[in-house]
């Protein structure tokens, strides 16, 4: 559960979407040699509220890549959707709102390319960085990594490098910058109506694999932080969600 707005967070215009904060991990560094193995997003709406979130692994049709890294493992994704199948609804997720993300440029150029892949352009939509805010509004910060902008701001533990636990501690730091008495009250509003006015693609939705049965998702998951200093970090586990098309 993500906790509720900070106190003083501006407030959106009239008919704005809000956020979709996203977090994508991946085979390797390359939007263009390399595919998403997963994906989560994060929405909010233009007064920071938390209105939902999506997260699942991706058969990336090959290998995973650095599992060192994210510490996903070939095994993992047997079974995982492809990107096709789960791409109209992450299309619906992201039309008419901000993109927010820690390095931002990053996690698009790997969508706009996954997307590109299946013959659907990406608009251009308004982007909102966390690194880039946490220069300006977290000085405190010794670096501007994503684990040390969470650890300056206060924001605890959280099961780094796993999409959904990236895109939930981004959720908050974009929080606590807008909150931050250096950021002006309505310096979103401009970008707020701007992604709302953006016209989004639609894809009909997979509504089973030609087995007959529904597109699975497949969730990465930790009890969200803070946790007291020297406590030890819960494991993430992986849990098969509701699949797709099931109830369509």
């Amino acid at each position: 559960m993500l906790p509720g707005p900070t106190p003083g967070t501006p407030e959106g215009p009239s008919g704005a979407r809000g956020f979709a904060v996203v977090d994508v991990e991946a085979t390797g560094r390359s939007p263009w040699r390399h595919r998403v193995v997963e994906v989560a997003v994060v929405l909010l709406d233009e007064r920071l509220c938390p209105e939902g979130e999506f997260a699942t692994l991706l058969d990336p049709l090959g290998p995973v890549g650095p599992t060192h890294v994210h510490r996903i493992h070939q095994g993992d994704v047997e079974g995982a959707p492809r990107f096709r199948e789960i791409a109209p609804l992450l299309l619906e997720l992201l039309a008419g709102r901000v993109l927010v993300g820690h390095h931002v440029t990053c996690d698009q150029a790997f969508l706009d390319r996954e997307f590109a892949r299946i013959g659907v352009p990406l608009p251009p939509v308004p982007l909102l960085c966390t690194m880039e805010l946490a220069r300006v509004h977290l000085p405190e910060a010794p670096s501007h990594g994503l684990a040390a902008c969470a650890e300056a701001a206060g924001l605890g533990w959280y099961p780094a490098h796993t999409a959904l636990g990236d895109a939930r501690v981004t959720a908050d730091l974009l929080r606590h910058c807008l909150g931050a008495p250096s950021c002006p009250r309505d310096d979103w509003a401009g970008p707020l109506r701007e992604a709302a006015g953006v016209p989004w693609p639609r894809l009909g939705r997979a509504r089973s694999r030609p087995s007959g049965g529904g597109v699975p998702l497949l969730r990465r998951e930790a009890p969200y932080g803070p946790w007291l200093p020297g406590s030890q970090a819960p494991e993430v586990v992986l849990t098969q969600a509701a699949a797709m098309g099931s109830t369509a």
